[in-house]
């Protein structure tokens, strides 16, 4: 896959709205699907039956799964820690589980990604310093036991730096991750409440040190904007709801900004969401007016196509990313976009 790369997510095993052929359109590198949700339903036995998440969903290009370890931290009043793992509570009908990191790990194998993350804790950012010590080196002992559960070779396995917003155990953290030589390496616990300085701050210290012919993961982040930022720390790979459920609340991404279609500006607007854009919204005739008139009325079709819309701009965006890098002219590139979308908007 090129590099760098939004990943749009699928958590239930499809990026709302979308089919296969809409991702590949939209030039999507990546597709998530979330293993806590899969387990549940439909259970990870269907899918291995399926052929895994290609043969499951029919998407044939790259497939990262996520451990469930974003759940134990956004779930906690469901949920109890131990050494051992995690129990928790079915969001579905409060059933009762637990994962441990072989149980994820063995999981995530039957799913078939081919990216699989090992299991870890993501406390919020206002948790204490005591807290995230306990936690990040809990996670690196999850870690290790994931590694040594982990055998299906043609699936790479992801560790993840915690340590909160604290340098030091950001430190700690990441010499703990990297002594177990992963194939490659996530930064977890940001975009999770902090300011977006503390947010870049902690991986503009992190990032640099991870291993640069190994790819580069930041779970969590996709306003343009905050990736634009992280592709300038060095970050190969990043995930985000934002786009599609933006989309969903009838907000589209723009090379000028987010507009809401819901605004009575856009009523009588005959113009396209994007003039820039070739995306089937955009190109195939569709005016914000109607997009717009869609939107109010909460028809399925605006949910398709401004989603397709959003996940085509993130995709370009990255493309424009990848080119400015190969030319030497990035910091310019972004300076100039920003500029732009921030003028706008």
């Amino acid at each position: 896959m090129p590099t760098p790369t939004f990943m749009p997510v699928g958590t239930k095993g499809t990026v709302k709205g979308l089919t296969p052929g809409d991702l590949r359109t939209a030039g999507a590198g990546v597709v998530l699907g979330n293993t806590y949700h899969l387990y549940l339903r439909p259970g990870v036995e269907v899918v291995r039956e399926a052929g895994g998440l290609h043969g499951f969903t029919g998407w044939d290009g790259p497939m990262l799964t996520d451990s469930g370890g974003y759940q134990v931290f956004s779930l906690s009043h469901k949920r109890r820690l131990s050494e051992e793992g995690v129990e928790f509570a079915s969001v579905y009908d409060g059933s009762s589980h637990s994962f441990t990191p072989e149980l994820t790990t063995r999981a995530q194998e039957d799913l078939g990604a081919d990216v699989a993350m090992v299991l870890d804790e993501c406390p919020p950012a206002n948790a204490s310093r005591e807290y995230h010590e306990d936690s990040l080196r809990r996670t690196a002992r999850w870690a290790k036991r994931c590694k040594e559960a982990h055998a299906r070779e043609d699936q790479a396995l992801f560790g993840i730096v915690q340590g909160g917003l604290y340098p030091d155990l950001r430190r700690e953290s990441l010499e703990r991750t990297l002594d177990l030589d992963f194939p490659g390496y996530a930064v977890g616990g940001l975009s999770v409440g902090e300011s977006r300085e503390e947010m870049l701050d902690m991986l503009g210290l992190v990032a640099p040190e991870l291993p640069a012919d190994r790819p580069r993961y930041f779970m969590g982040i996709g306003d343009p904007v905050g990736v634009l930022e992280v592709i300038a720390l060095g970050v190969d790979m990043f995930d985000c709801v934002l786009p599609t459920r933006l989309a969903r609340h009838g907000a589209a991404l723009t090379n000028d900004g987010r507009i809401n279609l819901k605004n009575a500006r856009y009523r009588r607007d005959l113009g396209p969401l994007d003039p820039e854009c070739s995306c089937e919204a955009c190109g195939d005739g569709y005016s914000r007016a109607y997009l717009a008139h869609l939107v109010r009325e909460n028809e399925l079709l605006a949910h398709r196509l401004v989603t397709l819309h959003n996940v085509h701009v993130m995709g370009e965006l990255c493309r424009k990313a990848r080119k400015a890098i190969k030319e030497g002219c990035y910091a310019q590139f972004v300076e100039d976009w920003v500029s732009r979308y921030r003028k706008a908007s």
